[in-house]
């Protein structure tokens, strides 16, 4: 056996040894896809996250990267551990969190893999080799170059599609100047089959295999830092933090294998946690709750917004007292959400909080949101 190939087994023997559960080598090539993103960007379909089009060159070309690069090892490791217990579900005071969060932070856990199967290949090489390593944090088309290395297809709904693994699973790449033998890209298996695309509460999805960020869930709830636009809140419901939907609903993930890694087991209380109690976090119970999470990137303001939205969705007039204690919250931006969800709930308490707030209040933004939310509840007192 080439001395190259004897390398890439090793290699990919090693990888799953480190614990990744699949490994791939892609070809450092113009990507197929390439005149697509740079048109889903020129449409602005990206949203507010500008760190994609500042890096879009890089994004497109490994070389930009990392001089010289001729191979990107693409690595995928599976986060899926449970599914949410139909009681929990069904519990409207309860908020859902996207399954990838519920335990450690993946770029932690897998960069430190990474660097270890980059290490490793500095040990085995007969020639020296520059490289980089990324997860999810840096320009690289993951699912891009995973198709390329044959770990998938690009589905529907824009996620690596498996027929092993289906889609919970993360991606990491080391980006080289080595040459390794590269693997050949399997054949889309979507067929006919449109779940995802009318699963989607918000219509993100304006076609097959595109993707509108900006109406996403996981981009309004992540992402977004600013307001949730008013016309998104109901269609959240419980979501305050990513959204699963479009691959709960896919076949191939109804036997998607679980993983026992304990970094991914859920953290206590992040497994639809209950959301009042939320609601009331300071600054230092949040950052002490999420140290080490991917819950952190939301911020603390981002996720009391989020789960002002879900209380408002509960319609419940027990959420009532959990809403005005965000009234008096430090940010305007939980402030304002938590209006609108009293609005939402409507009845004679969620009113009489909205105007013992509104008297103290000092945000232009914040007073108008009392004003529609005190416009709101009358009308639904006058439908009642």
């Amino acid at each position: 056996m080439p001395a190259t190939e004897a390398l890439t087994d090793q290699l990919k023997r090693e990888a799953r040894a480190i614990g990744f559960d699949a490994v791939g080598i892609a070809r450092v090539q113009p990507y197929p896809h390439a005149d697509a993103f740079r048109a889903w960007l020129g449409r602005g379909m990206h949203g507010t996250m500008a760190y994609i089009p500042r890096s879009e060159e890089k994004r497109l070309d490994a070389d930009k990267v990392v001089p010289g690069a001729r191979s990107i090892v693409s690595v995928a490791k599976l986060y899926r551990t449970q599914d949410i217990p139909d009681d929990l579900r069904d519990d409207r005071e309860r908020g859902v969190i996207a399954r990838y969060a519920w335990g450690d932070d993946y770029h932690d856990v897998m960069k430190e893999q990474l660097n270890e199967l980059r290490a490793w290949l500095e040990e085995r090489s007969a020639a020296p080799f520059d490289s980089r390593v990324y997860v999810d944090s840096g320009p690289v088309l993951e699912r891009e170059v995973a198709m390329l290395a044959g770990l998938g297809w690009i589905g529907k709904n824009t996620m690596l599609m498996s027929r092993e693994l289906g889609s919970y699973f993360f991606l990491g790449e080391i980006i080289t100047t080595l040459g390794l033998v590269a693997d050949e890209p399997v054949t889309d298996h979507c067929g006919s089959c449109t779940k995802c695309l009318d699963a989607c509460p918000t219509d993100a999805f304006p076609e097959p295999y595109k993707l509108d960020a900006r109406k996403c869930l996981s981009y309004l709830t992540i992402e977004r830092k600013g307001e949730m636009p008013a016309g998104y809140r109901e269609l959240a419901g419980d979501n305050i933090f990513g959204c699963d939907i479009c691959q709960e609903v896919c076949p191939w993930n109804r036997k998607a294998p679980l993983t026992d890694d304990p970094e991914y087991q859920p953290r206590e209380g992040l497994v639809a946690p209950e959301l009042a109690p939320l609601m009331a976090m300071s600054d230092e119970a949040f950052r002490e709750r999420f140290r080490g999470s991917p819950l952190k990137r939301s911020k603390r303001r981002g996720l009391l917004r989020n789960v002002a939205v879900s209380l408002g969705n509960t319609c419940d007039p027990d959420a009532v007292p959990a809403l005005e204690a965000g009234m008096a919250d430090a940010e305007p931006l939980v402030r304002r959400h938590a209006a609108w969800a009293l609005g939402r709930i409507g009845g004679k308490g969620a009113e009489e909080a909205l105007r013992r707030a509104r008297t103290g209040e000092g945000d232009a933004d914040v007073l108008a949101e009392i004003d529609d939310a005190l416009t709101q509840g009358s009308q639904q007192e006058d439908d009642r």
